[in-house]
């Protein structure tokens, strides 16, 4: 008689590929194998949970998030590290999380920074985890880093466009993508002119114009349009994937699009303050603004939302991450009052810290707005982030005998609403950008490697600090070079 560790009994099992009524048998932290609902009879089992007819999902994946990082501007550090983040993630479903190990324009190597990321979460993380690196110094040092970082785990990297202190020229972006394609690397690409904002902040400090409004105007549309359109030019010429990260701008989507339909390796993620935030949330009163200081910044209203939703239902938006990048409001040392100075007594929109929360609202934000079905849910925030950055299926998918056993179980019809407050979260920050939203959903339990690590109604957080995992990542599942680029990498 087969003995199981988990089972998850009268579900509503929700891939990206198939809906049915299956019961889950969890054994040595992997999905043993899937039942018809109430076919389990005589199977033996040490826990069970019953979904109660609840949506079971492969856990959320999480692909932008940053931790225990400094600012770019100024002082400011963000508000979670390791500890704080992870926890975060697990209570509202999000098992899997990849974060940023940034390297400095001064430092000549990517594996320094790799080292000192490991050093920063090891032991500390409630979900499990990888990084992204970070390349703002695409000397010959870094580049040649490329492969070790492959043999380490790491199968992607970000650049910037913009940010004096990040940002590449393109000759730069050139060498990495170049590179990239040799050693199967995915490569993020932060793209927004930076010329453009340069610019226009020039403008805007002219006439005295510093309030947190006024970071909306300086970093326009086309900014992230152009740089968009010339991220997708510079990687067609190599014929090598990258993902425009974080696009706000359904102009810069129909960049994306385009390209996608030519049949280039072009992904894109967006994010939900590009689908519940706009301009005028940081338009308030004093320099409450800055809470929603992210760039690219949110839009004008309804019709961009209405863009950007529309590229998820498509499919031109691969994934859908928080781009959870925390800083405490009311802190004058390292949070966003931190710019806040004899010189700039109401503060200075261009150094407040870029970012707002929002690993532990992603999943519930999206699912709650009942736009997505749920499939497509489930792939946006699971499953394509997973097969694009080389862990499918082992996070992202519920295949027996492949897949850990991550999963998220919601209510079976959703809960009464309810009114999103800071003080219902977990995070280490002071505010949420979505204070007031009304809410339908909230995990009722995660499982990471099938042991619960969040129960709703059970004691809530019941995981435990260090039970996270660092995952070595191998290439991605997703389409990569077609071989027909004007410049073939293998004949260099």
């Amino acid at each position: 008689m087969a003995e199981y560790d988990l089972i998850i009994l009268n579900g509503l099992v929700v891939t990206d590929d198939k809906t049915a009524e299956l019961d889950i048998a969890v054994k040595n932290g992997k999905i043993a194998k899937l039942f018809p609902r109430g076919k389990l009879d005589g199977v033996q089992r040490k826990k069970f949970i019953d979904a109660q007819g609840g949506i079971v999902m492969p856990g959320g994946v999480d692909a932008h998030v940053h931790l225990d990082e400094p600012a770019l501007f100024g002082k400011g550090e963000t508000a979670d590290n390791y500890e704080t983040g992870t926890r975060s993630a697990i209570t509202r479903g999000t098992t899997t999380l990849i974060t940023f190990a940034p390297q400095r324009k001064t430092e000549p190597s990517l594996l320094v920074a790799l080292a000192a990321n490991h050093t920063r979460a090891n032991g500390n993380c409630y979900s499990d985890y990888s990084f992204h690196l970070i390349c703002s110094n695409a000397g010959p040092q870094a580049i040649s880093e490329f492969a070790a970082l492959r043999e380490a785990g790491i199968s992607s990297l970000k650049i910037y466009m913009t940010y004096e202190a990040l940002q590449l020229k393109d000759s730069e972006i050139l060498d990495v993508l170049f590179e990239a394609r040799k050693q199967r690397i995915v490569t993020m690409i932060h793209a927004e002119n930076g010329a453009i904002i340069d610019w226009t902040i020039k403008k805007l400090e002219e006439k005295k114009l510093f309030a947190p409004k006024y970071h909306v105007t300086s970093h326009p549309p086309v900014a992230e349009i152009e740089a968009t359109y010339r991220a997708i030019s510079l990687s067609g010429f190599l014929d090598v994937p990258i993902l425009i990260v974080h696009v706000s701008s359904p102009a810069a989507a129909k960049h994306i699009s385009d390209a996608q339909k030519k049949g280039l390796p072009v992904y894109a993620e967006t994010c939900p303050q590009y689908l519940f935030l706009t301009r005028k949330d940081l338009d308030k009163p004093g320099f409450e603004g800055a809470k929603c200081v992210c760039s690219p910044p949110p839009r004008e209203g309804e019709q961009d939302h209405e863009g950007i939703w529309t590229g998820l239902e498509d499919g031109t938006f691969t994934i859908l991450s928080s781009d959870h990048c925390p800083f405490l409001y009311d802190n004058t040392e390292t949070g966003k009052k931190s710019v806040i100075s004899s010189e700039y007594p109401n503060g200075h929109f261009k150094y407040i810290p870029n970012g707002c929360p929002g690993v532990e609202t992603r999943l519930s934000l999206a699912l709650s707005a009942n736009r997505l079905q749920l499939q497509k849910f489930v792939e946006v925030t699971s499953t394509n982030a997973a097969k694009l950055y080389g862990l499918y299926p082992r996070k992202g998918a519920l295949i027996p005998g492949e897949s850990d056993a991550d999963l998220t179980i919601w209510y079976p019809n959703g809960m009464e609403p309810f009114v999103l407050t800071n003080s219902l979260l977990h995070h280490n920050v002071d505010y949420t950008p979505y204070e007031g939203r009304t809410m339908k959903q909230w995990p009722r339990y995660t499982v990471l490697r099938g042991e619960v690590v969040w129960a709703k109604d059970e004691g809530g957080l019941v995981g435990r600090k260090g039970y996270g995992q660092f995952l070595k990542r191998d290439v991605s599942s997703m389409a990569g070079s077609r071989s027909d680029a004007e410049w073939d990498v293998q004949n260099f």
